[in-house]
């Protein structure tokens, strides 16, 4: 073959490849808007070394005390807003309810067209929140803690995976896909960070010693 029809060829098939990549048939999903990007495993390694362990204390705890999926934007609320974030082609109706689109969850590497299959994660829960401080907030500031759009911590995923992590922390729980729990853990330590919450000593040792290996 003349070298030019060669280089030709050889041209076409790596524009080929780029466009099949850029489509995710080689590398997984196409990507998304999603999860807000954390800090940097650096920068969280540093921030984790400044919060205060203490033991963790559920007196009083309520969910309702969170008040959550507020008005965003016209009709639609916080879970309907990380529903369109975090989906492809998603379609809403005249109230904004997704009726249309397709949702990955980087937690367990599962793919959903239901909205109803897809929960909205709070990635510091609630719980785990108030046993590390969020007590002692007033209503306001857990209200923009639960529905908080700028910081990585309100990530559309499996139902029934959001169910099974329930309240727990790093120390009990990680997303069952490897190559998201760096992810998981530089947002769990901003989260808290910004939000000034505590860790227990488990938690810290669970975050210390994935951050390692980030």
């Amino acid at each position: 073959m003349p070298k030019f029809y060669a280089r030709r060829r050889l041209g076409f098939l790596a524009a080929f490849t780029g466009l099949i990549a850029s489509a995710g048939l080689l590398n997984g999903p196409a990507a998304s808007a999603a999860l807000p990007t954390p800090v940097s495993a650096a920068t969280a390694r540093s921030y984790l070394a400044s919060l205060t362990v203490e033991t963790e204390n559920r007196t009083g705890y309520d969910r309702d005390l969170f008040p959550h999926w507020i008005t965003q934007s016209g009709s639609c609320n916080t879970r309907e807003t990380v529903l369109k974030r975090d989906g492809s082609g998603v379609v809403t109706d005249s109230s904004c309810a997704a009726t249309k689109g397709s949702w990955y969850s980087p937690y367990d590497g599962a793919t959903w067209s239901a909205a109803s299959d897809v929960d909205i994660d709070h990635l510091v829960p609630l719980a785990e929140a108030w046993d590390s401080g969020a007590g002692s907030w007033s209503t306001s500031r857990r209200q923009s803690f639960a529905n908080d759009l700028t910081r990585p911590q309100l990530l559309a995923v499996t139902d029934n995976v959001n169910q099974s992590k329930g309240d727990q922390d790093p120390a009990t729980w990680m997303p069952s896909r490897s190559a998201y729990r760096c992810t998981y853990v530089r947002a769990w330590v901003q989260v808290k960070y910004y939000y000034d919450l505590s860790v227990d000593s488990a938690e810290k040792s669970a975050l210390q010693s994935r951050l390692a290996s980030c």
